[in-house]
């Protein structure tokens, strides 16, 4: 199991337009050859918008992106007509295909936080589509057949215990609170990469919410 702390993340972003990046996998100017991705994984980002900051139109291609909202709202416009806004609990996947454009903005005048995941699909290309789901349930996992995967979202209570599924690879991201997994204990932002996952629990610390990805070979 390879764990890696929130500290270590490429920090990113444009702070005077009010956006603090933080990456954990190598991403623009942050080149790292040893780090490119772990199963279908190719980003983990957490991205903190200040009232009224975003990211302006921009292309996307050939990517599965899955965005869950921490705290706050966000605003989300495609190139394929999608206007949504975005809250904690929904999860939002926006499948890239062959090509689509999008905006991403806190249009509303509290702070937000989100943590937004890159999957490389297992074909490229194809037509781009989009989907929210609203106040995903606990233990309910949400298929990403397009790259092989499966997300389950966990909340914990302290002391409660969760089985982290089994297989080839699983990509473990604490949101909030802590946990313990395989004797390593894991705070916000932190993360875990498991290779060939068998038999294994993660215990809430503290009161927490996880994203887990259950990948394939």
């Amino acid at each position: 199991m390879d764990v890696r702390r929130a500290g270590e993340r490429y920090r990113g972003g444009d702070p005077e337009a009010g956006i603090a990046s933080r990456h954990a996998f190598s991403f623009g100017p942050h080149y790292d050859p040893g780090n490119l991705r772990f199963g279908a994984v190719i980003a983990c980002n957490e991205e903190r918008l200040a009232p009224g900051a975003g990211f302006g139109e921009h292309p996307h291609s050939h990517t599965e992106i899955v965005t869950w909202v921490v705290e706050g709202e966000l605003t989300h416009r495609d190139s394929t007509g999608h206007a949504t806004k975005v809250r904690p609990g929904d999860v939002q996947h926006l499948s890239a295909g062959a090509g689509v454009r999008h905006v991403e903005r806190n249009e509303a005048d509290t702070p937000l936080t989100f943590v937004q995941m890159w999957l490389a699909p297992l074909e490229p290309g194809g037509d781009p589509s989009y989907e929210t789901v609203r106040g995903i349930a606990d233990s309910t996992p949400y298929a990403l057949p397009a790259a092989g995967a499966m997300l389950h979202v966990r909340r914990l209570a302290a002391g409660e215990r969760t089985a982290v599924p089994d297989a080839d690879h699983v990509y473990v991201h604490v949101v909030r609170g802590g946990i313990t997994l395989a004797e390593e204990t894991l705070g916000p932002g932190d993360s875990a990469r498991v290779t060939d996952a068998r038999s294994l629990e993660a215990v809430g610390v503290t009161p927490s919410e996880l994203l887990l990805w259950e990948m394939g070979p």
